[in-house]
């Protein structure tokens, strides 16, 4: 049994070693062993000592058998648990390669555009028959607002996909970040119904990251559509981590949705191409370091929860001094 297991589990010289030592054992117990005096008594049954030391060794070897055939059979499965998600992990990044090419394309192509209409719209905006006009200046507000949407899109795409357009990270701080984010979210969503609940505590100086920013816009922008009329925005920390949570009163999300959360094209919209958010999502925390939940509320509506270490994105002071530095 023991040269059985050392095969199994241990390296091939520990293996040898233990197949030598059992060896000489058994030769040294062939040599000097005495054997000892027993009564033939074997047509007794269980009354039998032979027997009853036969039956002792079987439950022994039997029990050793179970608890460690059991153990290599439970590290196999984690071993092939852990490959198929690696597995899975390496799928989706390619996807995402070729998702940052698709984007680095589509940006270069839609930059220009977006570039004119831009200039164009200012050209209006100060033209004295478009300022005269009320309704024609609320009229070309609205439009650069959308633009600018259309860039803060684009670039959302590509900091999802591993690329950035260039906007450099600023320092600020965690309650600044959310609140700006929420500010810029709502000036450009047609929000009616939004609570926002900021119970971080003790702010907190961090450097400010555009994928994170993107990630909960499209958060929040998949909450919207599910549910226009009310989305709900929570921030909390739990100890060295911090918590979003998006709330709606949509439908919900479906059980094969919340089943494979993270994988690309899981979406109840029914359009071509759907299902990207939360996968973008997913990837972007998962390269912080952070992690993203998603239920449905027992009362209707769905709650998507991000979490994310703050020393992720806090600054190198802060940490030093949270270490006492």
């Amino acid at each position: 049994l023991q040269v059985i297991l050392g095969a199994v589990l241990l390296e091939v010289w520990s293996t040898w070693v233990i197949l030598i030592t059992t060896t000489l054992c058994f030769g040294w117990l062939a040599w000097y062993g005495h054997p000892l005096p027993m009564p033939l008594d074997h047509s007794e049954g269980l009354f039998s000592l032979y027997i009853e030391g036969m039956m002792i060794c079987f439950v022994l070897n039997g029990g050793l058998l179970v608890i460690f055939i059991n153990r290599i059979t439970r590290n196999r499965r984690q071993r092939d648990e852990h490959l198929a998600e690696l597995r899975q992990r390496a799928a989706e990044e390619e996807h995402i390669v070729r998702m940052g090419l698709l984007a680095s394309g589509a940006a270069h192509e839609l930059g220009t555009p977006l570039a004119t209409l831009s200039v164009i719209l200012g050209d209006w905006k100060h033209m004295e028959p478009f300022k005269s006009d009320g309704d024609m200046a609320q009229e070309i507000a609205e439009m650069q607002t959308q633009v600018l949407r259309c860039k803060s899109i684009v670039s959302g795409i590509l900091l999802s996909a591993g690329e950035a357009r260039g906007e450099s990270s600023e320092e600020t701080s965690v309650r600044e970040f959310l609140d700006d984010l929420v500010d810029e979210w709502r000036e450009t969503r047609p929000v009616k119904g939004f609570v926002y609940s900021n119970d971080f505590g003790e702010d907190l100086s961090i450097v400010s990251d555009s994928a994170l920013r993107q990630s909960i816009h499209n958060v929040l922008d998949n909450a919207l559509e599910a549910s226009p009329n009310w989305v709900s925005l929570d921030v909390h920390r739990e100890e060295e981590t911090l918590l979003v949570s998006v709330t709606d009163r949509g439908p919900g999300f479906p059980q094969s949705m919340l089943d494979n959360l993270g994988r690309p094209y899981q979406s109840s919209k029914g359009r071509p191409g759907s299902g990207l958010g939360l996968f973008l999502v997913m990837n972007v925390l998962r390269t912080l370091g952070g992690n993203l939940r998603a239920s449905n509320s027992p009362e209707g509506g769905a709650l998507v929860t991000l979490s994310l270490p703050l020393s992720v994105v806090a600054l190198e002071q802060e940490k030093g001094g949270a270490n006492g530095v």
